[in-house]
């Protein structure tokens, strides 16, 4: 189990947002960057936090709407969705890097720094890969932005995660725009999931695709 912590953002206004923070079990592989989907700091985001501390690594997932609302946690329904995404459309983009960087700065003193992000962060996981410095790896799960980004220059090693059956992401589509400017980026789609699957709720979760995408990510991470 984790605890929370606060920590002061890179931006200009020096933000200081609270992140949930897991010290890693047994020997330290690294730190990693959590960042949430758009329902912020739930029980799944950090549960998911949780689970990279058990597998040895120092994980931090920023809470990315606190200048909006400070601990906001929604339900996976029609409102908490709404809400969710107007936090999201809110928050600017090099204003969400800059937390990220300065999540960065807190686990970078003791090693690797890492990344992995879920719907609204694997946007943000794909966009800090290429505009953060200092990270070394990053894994983009179903993000919405990736294919309007897909141009950029990741800095690090990066993977794409996509569900088949996804049906906000068109995954042949992400791919293809990937492939176009980065054909070394492995994008990996998986036939049976949706979106979400690496989220816990019943409604989303696809358990071998996520623990595939998960040792995708391990071997990533420990390259």
């Amino acid at each position: 189990m984790g605890d929370f912590t606060n920590i002061k953002s890179t931006a200009e206004d020096g933000f200081e947002f609270s992140a949930y923070h897991a010290s890693p079990t047994g020997e330290r592989k690294g730190g990693v960057i959590v960042v949430q989907e758009i329902f912020g700091l739930d029980e799944h985001v950090r549960r998911d936090v949780d689970r990279w501390a058990s597998l040895g690594f120092e994980a931090i997932a920023p809470s990315m709407y606190d200048r909006k609302e400070p601990g906001f946690v929604v339900g996976h329904d029609p409102d908490g969705m709404k809400a969710g995404i107007g936090h999201a459309m809110a928050t600017p983009l090099d204003q969400a890097l800059a937390d990220i960087a300065a999540v960065r700065d807190r686990l970078a003193p003791a090693g690797k720094v890492f990344i992995v992000g879920y719907c609204y962060g694997g946007s943000l996981a794909w966009l800090a890969a290429a505009k953060v410095d200092g990270l070394s790896g990053a894994s983009s799960y179903y993000g919405s932005m990736v294919q309007a980004n897909a141009s950029l220059t990741p800095k690090c090693p990066v993977i794409v995660h996509l569900g088949r059956l996804d049906g906000h992401i068109p995954a042949d589509a992400v791919e293809a725009a990937v492939h176009a400017s980065n054909p070394n980026v492995p994008v990996y789609i998986y036939e049976d999931a949706g979106h979400g699957f690496n989220n816990e709720d019943p409604e989303r979760h696809e358990s071998v695709s996520a623990d595939l995408a998960r040792q995708r990510t391990l071997s990533l991470f420990g390259a």
